[in-house]
């Protein structure tokens, strides 16, 4: 016969009270273990790993030490949490800088550190080659070009060329992308529909 369900009630019964019983822990070693496991998951930021680590209901100063250990020992890292987390979004889900700003401040990123990061990958840009009479490369304009072509099929579905501009604009704007980039963007995927696949 299955067991039943515990109610909500119970789960946060036992919930408060192994937040008691981790309020009463000395032993830094048991918090060094409860962050390990969290990092264990993926990389994460100072502020993230102290903030989780005081949900759990360790004492805040205990926290505090563990975190700091974890600084020196290089576990722990925000300019490189903030430089990896740029990567991965430019790879996998691109953004604009202030999607990326927000995203970075929501995880306990200093201000310097994310803009030290975000310039960094303005430069990354600025370093590739490019045609002779293109503009000069643009970070987020590249990672927009990157989620239009992510989007394309869904685009061309929409027969209305300025259905499809305002569409591509909201997508856009949507991810964090400056206005003019939007606006840039949005209406070279109108001509460049308008034009049919053979002029692409």
């Amino acid at each position: 016969m299955p067991r039943p369900a515990r109610t909500t009630q119970a789960r946060r019964e036992a919930a408060e009270a192994r937040r008691a019983r981790r309020a009463d822990v000395t032993d830094p070693d048991v918090v060094m273990a409860a962050a390990a496991a969290f990092l264990a998951v993926r990389s994460r930021s100072v502020e993230e790993t102290r903030r989780r680590l005081n949900q759990l209901g360790y004492p805040p100063a205990l926290c505090d030490q563990v975190v700091e250990r974890l600084v020196v020992l290089g576990y722990l890292d925000d300019a490189a949490f903030a430089q990896a987390w740029i990567e991965s979004r430019d790879r996998a889900r691109p953004r604009g800088a202030v999607a990326l700003r927000r995203e970075l401040q929501r995880k306990g990123v200093p201000d310097d550190t994310i803009a030290a990061a975000l310039g960094e990958r303005d430069r990354r840009t600025a370093g590739t080659g490019q045609e002779e009479g293109e503009p000069l490369p643009n970070a987020d304009r590249e990672a927009a070009q990157r989620l239009l072509a992510r989007r394309d099929a869904s685009l061309r579905r929409e027969p209305d060329p300025r259905r499809r501009r305002q569409k591509a604009y909201a997508l856009l704007a949507r991810n964090g992308f400056a206005p003019d980039v939007c606006n840039e963007l949005a209406a070279g995927v109108g001509r460049e529909l308008e034009a049919g696949p053979e002029h692409v």
